[in-house]
């Protein structure tokens, strides 16, 4: 008779039919260990949950992996008791969204668990700490950091006086790809520069749509752009996905007026994310001018309400 196993959000036991045979064996004592590992470094602030009372061991509770994950704890429990039966693709994509797992991790929670991973569920909007505390450590720099559909998640006080108040825009508003093709709010490009990024963009987003096969967010987007856009059908038709270079760009600051800046993207390949640094050469007049849109900040920054 087969294993039934604890169905997500319930509480209660799948009474439905078996899963499909796999291939794969279940490692289940490995499988144990690691998420034991992956919950006990995370703290409750880490997922926003409240600190209670004081606690006596690091990490989530087996109850908080369980809620996030949206499985039972009973199940949760017994995974990590190496006594479960095998976790579903859908249990395992709970795990690895409550256990902030990288990509890396994820392809390894799936091979413990003996079921090969499918495609990532879509783009990765959490950045890792230490790219944040990079970010920060860029006082001379205005850095950023995009995610698979050019989505800012993550800037610096630099890059939010130069381009735009992120921390006042709504994520959609904040999609530099959106903004490129269909004229919304956002920072703004010289027009010299702005068909290179809109095919670099479009570029990019067409090999995130392979890798994110079915993704809600690529999809819409993607649908979005074609409908509204006649310049990224074009582009999109060509089916470019090859990278080209980024060396400076022209930003114009709506009180400084245009700075042309050095322009460095660094892949973040874990994350599937970049980050953008924008330079000045020292010396130039562009210097000059990132130390006065420092000063000048975000305070008259006319951002939408």
């Amino acid at each position: 008779m087969p294993e039934r196993e604890a169905q997500p959000g319930t509480g209660g036991t799948w009474l439905g039919p078996a899963p499909a045979p796999h291939s794969g064996r279940v490692d289940r004592q490995e499988l144990a260990a690691f998420l034991r590992s992956r919950r006990e470094r995370i703290s409750f602030a880490d997922v926003g949950l409240p600190a209670g009372r004081r606690r006596r061991t690091p990490g989530l509770r087996r109850e908080e992996v369980a809620q996030l994950a949206y499985i039972s704890t009973e199940y949760y429990t017994r995974l990590e008791q190496a006594r479960a039966p095998r976790p579903s693709r859908e249990v395992l994509s709970g795990l690895a969204r409550a256990l902030r797992l990288s990509d890396a991790e994820r392809e390894h929670l799936h091979h413990l668990a003996g079921e090969p991973p499918g495609p990532p569920p879509g783009p990765c909007r959490e950045v890792r700490r230490d790219i944040l505390d990079l970010l920060e450590r860029l006082p001379r720099a205005a850095a950023f950091v995009l995610s698979a559909t050019y989505e800012v998640i993550a800037w610096n006080d630099l890059a939010a006086a130069l381009m735009a108040d992120f921390s006042a825009l709504p994520p959609r508003e904040r999609n530099l790809i959106r903004y490129a093709f269909l004229n919304g709010s956002g920072p703004v490009l010289a027009e010299s520069d702005r068909a290179g990024f809109a095919h670099e963009a479009a570029r990019r987003l067409r090999a995130a749509s392979a890798r994110y096969p079915g993704a809600r967010e690529v999809t819409e987007l993607v649908a979005e752009l074609l409908a509204g856009s006649a310049e990224f059908a074009r582009l999109w038709s060509s089916h470019d996905v090859s990278p080209g270079p980024s060396l400076r760009k022209t930003l114009h600051h709506p009180l400084v007026g245009p700075i042309t800046l050095n322009c460095h993207v660094l892949d973040i390949a874990d994350r599937d994310q970049q980050m953008v640094i924008y330079t000045a050469d020292p010396g130039s007049p562009a210097e000059e001018a990132l130390r006065l849109v420092s000063v000048i900040g975000t305070q008259r920054m006319n951002v939408p309400g």
